[in-house]
């Protein structure tokens, strides 16, 4: 299994290597033939005189310039999932290389304007990304299809605990080019007969909602024997998993904070809020204006729509996002979530709710420092109470300030139930950063061109879920 592990690791960082280059590779043939000899050429004024002799670069000053090129897309292309060969898609991994080819050209032209001291033409960046997003889609379908070929998808044992498995064997059923489940097993047919089936002809194991004394056993029998595991952690492994680690005795010991988030980076966090707040609202207005005359001209309703949700400690506010409902879309009182094809969304509404258009207005919550950019998503409180009379916990993620986007929103859908969303929160509570905050930012943006993040709600669909016994105890 190790041998294995270690082959795919090398085959993956291999392609990366190999796509990477051809990227720089066509930069660097444009830097050569057309973005240097700007640069380089003596400028002159209008009336003739001599204004400078132009940049004059040696061997090592072009390999700088392509290595800042280099370091550039490794960096974007790692942050937005463009390098993940094997784990998503072909086609979600040209997604991403399409943001972040964007955000390296978009840098590097500004750099060689900067050099030139001036702005240099457009038009062969523009040549450069579409070069690059050519082979950036047949090198994501390529190496995908030599990954498959070398790693098929890996077949699986599912054991199951007391809620029923088809939510989960629907998940590991959209990647059939990962995984095959191959048998399932109740935990009600004896933790003996399960551990010697484990032994069986598998490439690993699913443990789901098995609960907390049968669990542990299952991990530590398969740690033992060399056999990888595939659990869904519990709210307690959530919170466990960004502990602190003291060393003060002579055994390890976990600190669970009451707060994880430090004053310092309150304080940098809420900083970064009021700037960037005020720099969208600049230059997100005139998208604002023709929205709001749009939405008035349609009915003649109101332009925002006003919404009373809860933030940190449960405190109230009214968010403000522009109308994509019609103006009696809940006249009888009852608050509910969006569903597919709700009847309720207004033409103008699907569009503006598809291009996250709606949500513009909360750049004023942010400033008025009622919300933040990134943070669990504020619920209203109607919604609120009855997921706590069925999940207590999902109080946990009002600890901090509600967000315009966060961690539920990036690696989640609009449609994730309340109880995997409340787990994504809380991964981000617990192992809170600056750093992380910039990062979902970055993947904010890819996330508004995702189909599935603005999908509604299943008329079917479980909503929250009831902790079961092995929630309980762990």
């Amino acid at each position: 299994m190790k041998h294995r592990e270690s082959k795919k690791r090398i085959l993956v960082l291999f392609l990366a290597f190999v796509g990477l280059c051809m990227h720089t590779a066509v930069y660097a043939w444009f830097w050569f033939s057309t973005y240097y000899p700007v640069v380089s050429r003596p400028r002159v004024s209008v009336d003739g005189y001599a204004l400078g002799n132009g940049l004059k670069l040696y061997f090592r000053g072009h390999v700088l310039i392509l290595a800042i090129y280099f370091i550039l897309l490794l960096f974007f292309l790692n942050t937005y999932g463009g390098l993940k060969i094997g784990y998503l898609k072909p086609m979600d991994v040209f997604f991403s290389q399409i943001f972040a080819l964007f955000m390296v050209n978009f840098i590097s032209y500004f750099q060689i304007a900067l050099l030139n001291n001036w702005l240099v033409p457009v038009v062969p960046m523009v040549e450069i990304f579409v070069i690059e997003l050519a082979i950036s889609f047949v090198w994501a379908h390529v190496t995908n299809a030599i990954y498959m070929a070398i790693f098929p998808p890996r077949e699986l044992l599912l054991i199951s605990g007391e809620y029923p498995a088809d939510d989960i064997e629907k998940k590991f059923n959209s990647r059939v080019d990962k995984y095959h489940i191959v048998k399932k097993m109740n935990i009600s047919e004896g933790i003996d007969a399960i551990y010697k089936e484990c032994l069986g002809h598998y490439d690993g194991v699913i443990i789901w909602d098995v609960p907390s004394q049968f669990r542990n056993g299952l991990v530590k029998y398969c740690y033992g024997n060399n056999i990888r595991v595939y659990v869904m952690p519990k709210i307690t492994d959530v919170l466990l998993k960004g502990s602190s680690q003291l060393h003060l005795f002579d055994t390890p010991v976990l600190l669970l904070r009451e707060y994880s988030i430090k004053i310092e980076q309150r304080a940098i966090k809420r900083l970064i809020d009021i700037v960037l707040s005020l720099l969208l609202i600049v230059l997100t207005s005139p998208i604002m204006l023709v929205t709001a005359i749009i939405i008035k001209a349609y009915d003649g309703g109101p332009v925002l729509y006003k919404q009373v949700r809860c933030t940190k400690d449960r405190k109230q506010f009214k968010i403000m996002k522009f109308r994509s409902m019609k103006v009696d879309a809940e006249k009888d009182g009852v608050a509910r979530l969006a569903s597919k094809n709700d009847s309720r969304i207004t033409p103008i509404g699907k569009f503006i709710r598809a291009c996250r258009i709606d949500e513009l207005p909360q750049l004023f919550n942010i400033l008025k420092g009622e919300m933040s950019f990134i943070g669990p998503r504020p619920e209203r409180p109607e919604i609120m109470e009855q997921y706590l009379q069925e999940m207590p916990e999902f109080a946990f993620r009002t600890k901090v300030k509600a967000g315009l986007a966060g961690y539920a929103q990036v690696y989640g859908k609009y449609n994730t139930t309340p109880y995997d969303k409340l787990k994504l929160d809380l991964t981000y509570i617990e192992n809170y950063s600056i750093w992380l905050d910039i990062k979902l930012m970055l993947l904010t943006v890819k996330i508004l061109f995702t189909p599935d993040s603005t999908e509604g709600v299943d008329e079917n669909q479980i909503t929250a879920k009831k902790p079961s016994d092995g929630e309980k105890n762990g």
